[in-house]
């Protein structure tokens, strides 16, 4: 019977049932359980999904879900309505997934998720946004900052787009033929040049002991408090998505962004990074944030960034026979140990403890990392709190720890959202 089996097409494995696994932080109702928002020590099955499921994505506190008919189902937080319903739905409804309106004449092939902002990528290379976003994120145009249901980014019309990435206020998008597009909040250079305000918006402000010799304490309250609007209404945005001319390759095959940082890998094996560097989350020294090229030892496979820290997933040569191998290469914030590994922070160094393991995907949360092997297996690092790490316990790992609760199962996809994680796994 085993042998009849395995003769069976490839394809049929399609119509295999899967499930999606969560486990972490459950405040805001991201993990899809029937308990209300509770936290996860150990993955735990999202029931309520349907067998079709065949991708998921990791928001920071909400989930989607992409099912093989080419519909999403979205859960938690839903405060900027990034999941997609009508309407105000209580709280205590976020945990339960439901199907994404809007999109019926829409076959999706892929999601992604930010804080406020829910996408799709369509069977053509469409992009369809929804959510809240003041920074930009929807990337529809000039003042746009709400989409009550999935919109058509007009902009990337006649693009095939492959995948999108957010930050807490920046999107890059990446299309087939290997061009980069960003939008949205351009501080600190996360965008590029071209993301670059012309003009300086933050007032430079005098110290709180020069403030109070010269006026009254509500004085200088009033003055903060006029200097912060100030700042929200002159925010460096790209409201619609503009080419990124900069990269400094001619074609693009990953891109991540972290908090306030952005990586992009290049077909020919470049790695680049730019934006924010407070936690040497560039992987380099040199002062500024434009986009420059981070020295690796290894050939780059992937990218993923966190909160404050980098993640690649890289390929190695084995010293023991000839079958390439890979690892992990971290850098920056480091708090919680999510790097995975002891030395200098501020550059590339390997993850310890994955040896001998042949990784096929990273994920980066807020401070903690997941891997995927491929022998369907994940291992974790960094902060346990929450149970993000899928041990069974609060406790941080300083290396990576295999999650053996789920061992006999067959993970497919592992990805991290800031404080949770979702798994799809073969039934």
């Amino acid at each position: 019977m085993l042998s009849l089996l395995k003769k069976q097409p490839s394809w049929r494995r399609v119509f295999r049932g899967y499930s999606v696994w969560s486990f972490g932080d459950g405040s805001n109702g991201a993990l899809g359980l029937d308990s209300p928002m509770l936290d996860a020590y150990e993955p735990s099955r999202v029931s309520s999904l349907p067998e079709s499921v065949v991708a998921v994505a990791a928001g920071h506190y909400h989930s989607l879900a992409v099912t093989a008919e080419g519909e999403v189902w979205a859960w938690g937080r839903n405060e900027e309505g990034q999941l997609g319903r009508s309407g105000v739905s209580p709280r205590d409804t976020w945990r339960k997934p439901e199907k994404v309106i809007g999109l019926d004449h829409v076959k999706v092939r892929a999601a992604f998720a930010s804080g406020v902002v829910s996408a799709a990528i369509g069977d053509d290379g469409s992009l369809w946004v929804w959510g809240r976003s003041k920074r930009g994120q929807l990337g529809l145009g000039k003042g746009v900052v709400e989409a009550i249901f999935p919109s058509k980014v007009e902009v990337l019309s006649g693009l095939d787009i492959t995948k999108i990435s957010f930050g807490w206020g920046h999107a890059l998008a990446l299309t087939k033929e290997g061009k980069l597009f960003g939008w949205g909040y351009s501080e600190d250079g996360r965008l590029g040049h071209m993301g670059r305000a012309l003009n300086t918006t933050t007032t430079q402000l005098t110290s709180g002991h020069e403030l109070l010799e010269k006026s009254t304490l509500l004085e200088v309250v009033d003055k903060l408090v006029a200097e912060k609007i100030a700042e929200e209404d002159n925010m460096p945005i790209i409201w619609e998505p503009s080419i990124v001319t900069e990269q400094n390759c001619l074609n693009v095959s990953d891109i991540a962004c972290g908090l306030d940082h952005s990586l992009v890998l290049c077909c020919d094996g470049r790695l680049l990074s730019f934006g924010n560097n407070t936690y040497g989350q560039l992987g380099r020294n040199t002062k500024g944030s434009e986009i420059l090229t981070i020295n690796v030892n290894f050939h780059p496979l992937s990218v993923s960034a966190g909160l404050g820290h980098s993640l690649v997933l890289c390929r190695i040569s084995s010293h023991e026979d000839a079958k390439e191998a890979t690892a992990v290469l971290s850098w920056g914030w480091n708090r919680s140990y999510q790097l995975g590994r002891q030395g200098l922070e501020t550059v590339p160094g390997l993850v310890e403890g994955l040896e001998g393991e042949r990784l096929v995907s990273i994920s980066a949360g807020r401070v903690h990392s997941i891997a995927l092997t491929s022998k369907g297996e994940v291992w974790s690092w960094g902060s346990g709190r929450n149970g993000r790490l899928g041990l069974g316990s609060s406790a941080d790992e300083m290396e990576p720890a295999l999650v053996e609760s789920l061992d006999g199962s067959e993970v497919l996809q592992a990805v991290a959202g800031f404080d949770h994680n979702l798994l799809l796994v073969a039934d």
